[in-house]
């Protein structure tokens, strides 16, 4: 039929509407260059193709037979209409059975990734979507929850980008109290369970870092591991979670201390694909607005590829303010929230405001907790489980979630 062209999409037009390519554009295009007959593959920087047919011109355009709903339908019909100006024809070849993106993402997941590859997803994700969602998992089963959950909306796939390896949540689980008292041994057991399940990136919760000393080896690991990134917050002496605020006695590190512990994270750090992310508790320990805008600039002069600002205000109003004003920073890095106590702010509010990552933080352990008390009291009271059956998955359903690999 003539000389091939191929319009490949780039990552952030595939991220648009469904997960992230497992290759780059830059590796998908070697690919496809190799292939006998392609005469050149041109970028394709959007889902409309237009653009690109106006300076082709092609005779033929070929598209699998499956674009006739969903989010490509209008694609497809400005691909026709546009044909039409020059007498083109649009192909489309009956699909090949079994040949889809889902029936791809299903096959890599059975395989399992590299620690190399899944570490620079999360920057990956940064540059091919406005906003990402990151939901918590504190064992192998929430982390296969965090990674094949999915819902369709406006004609396209939603699930989640990445995991958030929270120390609370790992600590509540072992029914440990939330003081760093779970040490790094233990905590690196989860995060290996949780690769063992799942392909997508992994923010670990590094709570205060500890000393800087201790803070590098922390970093190495995560990195050797193939974790994406872990977050610090500027406090120091024994851990209390945040959401206690002043009601218990937490104590803030001075600037240049917790600078300093950051710096020393990025000079141990092998790759530039890992991110150390600043958590800034000066809105939750009551500092006010000037301080921590003054700790997110201090941070990012040091090298935090991240800020995250934290509240435990019932509103997002503060932290919309420290957004309003952080777009007035001259030198920004992502933007990093938990909506854990103002839940009821949307993604879309939040990613208007400049937000760049929202963290669901602990509602996998929070929901399921309840569930299984409920279920406990039902055997209780009736002397028998068949009340509590309705609360329950099928056993074969269970043996089913994990399949066996070939």
């Amino acid at each position: 039929m003539g000389d091939v062209v191929i319009g490949l999409l780039i990552d952030s037009a595939i991220a648009g509407y469904q997960r992230l390519p497992y290759m780059r554009y830059e590796e998908r295009k070697v690919v496809l260059e190799a292939i006998a007959g392609v005469k050149e593959v041109v970028p394709q920087e959007t889902l409309n193709c237009v653009p690109n047919l106006l300076k082709i011109k092609p005779d033929y355009v070929l598209h699998r037979d499956d674009w006739n709903t969903g989010v490509l339908r209008e694609t497809r019909q400005r691909v026709i209409d546009t044909l039409n100006q020059w007498g083109g024809e649009l192909i489309e070849p009956d699909p090949m059975p079994g040949i889809t993106a889902t029936a791809l993402h299903h096959a890599i997941r059975e395989v399992g990734t590299t620690p190399e590859r899944r570490l620079s997803m999360l920057k990956r994700l940064l540059e091919a979507r406005p906003l990402l969602r990151i939901i918590e998992a504190h064992s192998g089963l929430t982390g296969l929850i965090a990674e094949t959950v999915s819902v369709e909306s406006d004609n396209k796939v939603r699930e989640f980008d990445g995991i958030w390896m929270s120390s609370l949540t790992d600590s509540t689980v072992k029914a440990k109290p939330d003081i760093e008292y779970v040490d790094m041994t233990s905590r690196m057991n989860t995060v290996s369970d949780i690769l063992e399940t799942t392909t997508k990136p992994i923010i670990f919760d590094g709570d205060t870092g500890g000393i800087a000393e201790h803070f590098v080896y922390m970093v190495r690991t995560l990195e050797r591991l193939g974790v994406s990134a872990v977050i610090i917050e500027d406090k120091k002496g024994l851990k209390k979670n945040s959401l206690f605020g002043t009601d218990v006695v937490q104590i803030q590190d001075n600037i240049e201390d917790f600078a300093q512990k950051v710096s020393a994270g990025k000079s141990a750090q092998v790759t530039d694909d890992f991110m150390i992310i600043a958590r800034i508790e000066s809105l939750i320990l009551k500092a006010g607005m000037d301080d921590a805008l003054a700790r997110a600039q201090a941070y990012i002069a040091t090298g935090a590829d991240g800020i995250m600002i934290h509240s435990k205000r019932p509103t997002a109003d503060e932290v919309l303010t420290f957004c309003k004003e952080y777009e007035k920073f001259d030198d920004r890095v992502p933007l990093v929230v938990v909506p854990s106590t103002y839940a009821q702010t949307t993604e879309d509010e939040l990613a208007e405001a400049g937000v760049r990552v929202v963290i669901y933080a602990n509602q996998l352990l929070r929901s399921a907790y309840p569930a299984m008390v409920e279920v406990a009291k039902s055997i209780l009271l009736h002397s028998r489980a068949a009340e509590a059956e309705e609360h329950c998955m099928f056993i074969k359903d269970i043996i089913n979630l994990i399949p066996e690999r070939n």
